[in-house]
């Protein structure tokens, strides 16, 4: 019962959403219909719907290819954005050093960068990854950076004087406050990492949906990019919602401050 009150709650929750992209499809059909438009220019959903459900396997062997790359780089990503965000807020020394470094890497076009990476490790996953991980690194460091910043001092003091270790200080003050803006940080690159797979694919792959994109481009089948590009959709939002699914529970699993103060002496 409570199951499907929740379910409701988050029907009603999207219901604006699923109504306007309805809509919009519909319009979309009619358009394509009435002004005649060529499928290999635009085609319409339906023939877009058809092609995915014709090609569901084929579709989803790409997908497979894509999605293995793109938790891979994710979650090399995460770890190297946790080092530099730790290093940053620790070490003077390396802030002055990797801060300006980081902030210069993000001017560079990284989709410039994805023909040099075919050469210099080739085209296999390895040079996915790294386009990942330059797409994504960045908003996770800087929300990481911000969240551990955002610790009140006062609240340090207080650990200081309870005679927790920096070690406990950090564990149980500055890594819960800083956990919301960690997956703010997080949500953002979890899309960013998908952008960056199917670049990745466009330069040097023979597997994935950025690959097949490429081909059916110059195939000139439309319908086919539309349908990886809806299944790109798809992967994209199922990685954020795993990473709100998370969100939620790190947020529930560490409790609020005053309750973390009141718990340090227990460990």
């Amino acid at each position: 019962m409570k199951l499907f009150s929740n379910l409701r709650s988050r029907l009603i929750e999207w219901l604006p959403a699923i109504v306007l992209i309805v809509a919009l499809l519909v319009a979309w059909e009619v358009l394509v219909d009435v002004m005649d438009v060529q499928r290999w220019l635009l085609p319409a959903p339906s023939v877009i719907a058809t092609e995915i459900s014709g090609e569901f396997g084929f579709l989803m062997k790409h997908a497979r290819v894509t999605l293995s790359e793109t938790v891979v780089g994710f979650a090399f990503s995460i770890a190297l954005a946790v080092i530099l965000a730790s290093g940053i807020v620790w070490s003077r020394t390396v802030e002055r050093s990797v801060y300006p470094i980081i902030i210069t890497s993000q001017t560079i076009p990284i989709i410039t960068l994805a023909p040099l990476l075919i050469i210099w490790v080739g085209a296999d996953m390895r040079s996915k990854v790294i386009v990942i991980v330059l797409f994504t690194f960045f908003p996770i460091v800087i929300s990481l950076v911000s969240g551990l910043r955002s610790v009140d001092q006062e609240m340090v003091d207080m650990f200081r004087t309870m005679g927790a270790s920096p070690w406990q200080t950090f564990k149980k003050l500055m890594i819960p406050a800083a956990l919301p803006n960690f997956f703010s940080g997080l949500k953002v690159a979890a899309v960013f990492s998908v952008i960056g797979a199917v670049i990745g694919e466009w330069f040097g792959a023979s597997a994935g949906l950025g690959w097949l994109m490429k081909i059916a481009g110059g195939q000139f089948q439309t319908a086919r990019i539309f349908a990886a590009i809806v299944v790109l959709s798809i992967l994209a939002m199922l990685l954020f919602a795993a990473v709100v699914a998370i969100e939620k529970w790190s947020l529930r699993k560490y409790p609020p401050t005053a309750k973390r103060v009141i718990r340090l002496g227990e460990s």
